[in-house]
């Protein structure tokens, strides 16, 4: 089973094309037809038009469920370097393999994944880094999100080999997915990235 978190943004959908395009590669790759989405916006109830709305779909060869919830960030203060290597280059709806990891956090809110000493993602998100004003994401993400593939498109961030040795050569690093971009300010200094 699949999934797509899609971000709606006061009734409106975000980022719907890349979205069906996620959900075609990944029904390719694995050899299957990807569904038709539904008039999502269609969907929504009565107090989530004027809001920040996350949207789960689950899909296979047909949608299994559709649910929305109300989308609040998380503050995060810390970061903890965990070197694993899990496989989530799929957006799968069992996170099992992930969530698993959480518990290597030791005190921090989240963890930041090392994978043969380059730095992947967090838990739940893609994450660029600032260097001289400059935007950089990593070249080997666990996942390329739609939010990272955006603004790599749209050259607002850029890719660039990121490893635990240059960490301390950027000041700040920001956590980024569907719901979140650089201007959420879900972001810390990289002083709060532990070892």
């Amino acid at each position: 089973m699949f999934l797509e978190t899609i971000c709606i943004l006061n009734g409106k959908i975000q980022n719907i094309v890349s979205h069906k395009k996620r959900m075609q590669e990944t029904a390719s790759y694995f050899n299957f037809t990807a569904p038709e989405l539904p008039d999502i916006e269609a969907l929504l109830t009565d107090g989530m038009h004027e809001s920040k709305v996350k949207c789960r779909v689950c899909y296979h060869n047909e949608i299994t469920s559709i649910e929305f919830e109300r989308y609040v960030p998380n503050n995060l203060k810390s970061l903890k370097l965990i070197n694993m290597f899990p496989d989530y280059s799929f957006k799968f709806s069992n996170r099992k393999a992930i969530d698993d990891l959480l518990k290597f956090r030791n005190g921090c809110d989240d963890i930041l994944i090392v994978r043969n000493g380059l730095i992947t993602d967090t838990s739940y998100s893609n994450v660029v880094f600032r260097k001289d004003n400059m935007y950089f994401t990593p070249n080997f993400p666990l996942l390329n999100g739609t939010k990272r593939q955006k603004l790599l498109e749209n050259k607002i961030i850029e890719e660039a080999v990121i490893n635990v040795e240059t960490i301390k050569q950027y000041d700040r690093v920001w956590l980024i997915n569907a719901l979140l971009d650089i201007e959420d300010d879900v972001s810390l200094s990289v002083e709060q990235i532990f070892e």
